[in-house]
């Protein structure tokens, strides 16, 4: 059987893998070329999150404060008459407007604690305790503002510089192993006995 090489680096694949993968070499050069795209996707995702917790850091900030406006709020008048907190919701009873209004205080004081304990983890993290914080960082209503408001930019800070890395050495590996799943004719055949 006769084949014809027009380049060394076919000649030197053909004696690798045989002759059956002379025409696979389009194929390895795909998935060469998807690795290294999804490399460079994911480097620069990556390297958008430093400045995107940041922003939505400032966001969270500010819900805490509004929030925290109208719990102190309801907390002096709770205090004006006497009563705790828990006590001043539970004595809005008797019709169906106190009833509701004791069901969205409790929503918007559960929520103010909640962001809270958010905000207080993450105020004083640098981007990589942001990172490992990441729970923290998915209110929905916060993240769709964040998201709607966020311009990509290219990070010049080296926090930036290294989660570029980060994430291109990650989607790299990733593609990578997305490719062996799709390269079968990559297995060694088993020598047979004579």
């Amino acid at each position: 059987m006769a084949v014809l090489h027009n380049s060394p680096v076919a000649f030197l694949d053909t004696i690798r893998y045989g002759y059956g993968s002379y025409f696979k070499r389009e194929q390895v050069m795909f998935l060469r070329a998807f690795v290294v795209s999804l490399g460079i996707v994911s480097g620069v995702g990556f390297s958008q999150f430093p400045e995107f917790s940041q922003q939505y850091l400032q966001r969270l900030g500010g819900a805490v404060e509004e929030l925290a406006t109208v719990v102190r709020d309801f907390d002096r008048s709770a205090a004006t008459f006497g009563m705790s907190r828990h006590k001043a919701l539970d004595e809005m009873n008797g019709s169906p407007f106190l009833q509701r209004r004791q069901a969205d205080l409790r929503r918007t004081i559960s929520r103010y604690e909640e962001l809270n304990e958010a905000y207080s983890a993450l105020r004083y993290a640098g981007p990589f305790t942001r990172f490992y914080d990441l729970h923290f960082m998915f209110d929905e209503k916060i993240l769709a503002g964040t998201l709607e408001d966020y311009r990509l930019a290219v990070p010049l800070t080296m926090e930036g510089g290294l989660f570029a890395v980060f994430g291109a050495l990650f989607g790299a590996s990733a593609a990578s192993l997305i490719s062996k799943l799709f390269r079968p004719w990559r297995k060694r055949k088993k020598p047979t006995a004579a």
